[in-house]
């Protein structure tokens, strides 16, 4: 009967293939380490010896009662904006699914509509809806109207920017909801009509714990976006970050210590919610670790003339 052991590898050979990977491995540690020191110096010398920053006026700006308000309306808005816009998109994404072809049309105008026009258009065209129709109210079309009020009455700052931003939210937000949805095989669903549940218990128990995983990190994304979207209002002078931001630095002409101001600020808004998104994406993503997937098991090997205990 014949072998089909393979040819033991000389053991000088395997020591000599193990010395040039470590010293291939540590020639480009010492590049890396030196392109990293060098690019930490150069920030170093741009940012904090550069005393064009004016870093004593930065700081005295950070924590004052304007810049605070500022920031509060800048996560005002943002909230409502998100949960508003997250409302509609689950709204727009049911749509997109029903069986009902005049409301899957009707979702795919809206997403075509929040895809296509720009944000700060939107913004501005909400702001001044009262060149368009000067009183907003409920009633029949072509008909009587039974309540209205003036546009500009209900169109305020605030609002243009909550509606906008809701709007742009809720197309972005529906389709994620809808491809997190149909990542589940359609045999789940089918299995689920078998057993006798209802759509709520399908979505409920079976279908939403398997789709979060796929919508948490692409809407995570979109809802840490919505702090930078923010500073677009201040097109319309709401007294937002950056809005503040502005007012200030066109009297004091200390330009670019308040856009610095506002840099900081929106590092850190968006540094918590990435860490939020973090712990969401670690609670609904148990039992599954894509990298713990593409890790390999390192192989066991007898080097020859070695023991059992001799791997590699």
């Amino acid at each position: 009967m014949k072998s089909t052991a393979e040819p033991a590898v000389p053991a000088g050979l395997t020591a000599q293939a193990d010395m040039e990977i470590r010293s291939r491995r540590s020639w480009k540690s010492w590049v890396s380490a030196a392109v990293g020191l060098y690019l930490v110096l150069s920030l170093y010398e741009f940012t904090i010896m550069n005393d064009r920053w004016q870093w004593d006026v930065i700081w005295s700006y950070l924590f004052s009662q304007r810049i605070v308000a500022g920031v509060a309306n800048t996560i005002l808005l943002t909230v409502i904006a998100t949960v508003a816009g997250l409302l509609l998109g689950v709204v727009t994404a049911a749509c997109r699914l029903s069986d009902s072809r005049l409301l899957r049309v009707i979702a795919y105008v809206y997403i075509w509509f929040s895809r296509a026009t720009p944000l700060l258009v939107v913004i501005l065209f909400v702001f001044f809806l009262a060149a368009l129709t000067p009183r907003l109210g409920i009633g029949i079309p072509f008909g009587p109207s039974f309540v209205s009020a003036p546009t500009n009455d209900l169109i305020s700052r605030f609002t243009a920017a909550l509606v906008g931003l809701s709007l742009y939210l809720g197309g972005k937000s529906a389709e994620i909801f809808r491809a997190g949805i149909t990542s589940v095989s359609k045999g789940q669903f089918e299995a689920c009509r078998a057993l006798g549940l209802s759509p709520r218990e399908t979505y409920q128990r079976v279908i939403g714990p398997q789709a979060i995983r796929v919508i948490t990190p692409p809407l995570s994304n979109e809802v840490i976006t919505m702090f930078k979207n923010t500073s677009l209002v201040s097109v319309i002078g709401f007294s937002e970050l950056l809005t503040t931001v502005q007012s200030i630095y066109s009297r004091t002409f200390e330009t670019i210590p308040l856009l610095t101001v506002a840099v900081i600020w929106y590092l850190l808004l968006t540094s918590v919610a990435m860490y939020l998104q973090g712990l969401l994406e670690r609670r609904f993503g148990r039992g599954f670790d894509p990298a713990g997937r593409l890790r390999r098991r390192p192989r066991k090997t007898v080097r020859p003339g070695g023991g059992p205990g001799d791997v590699h």
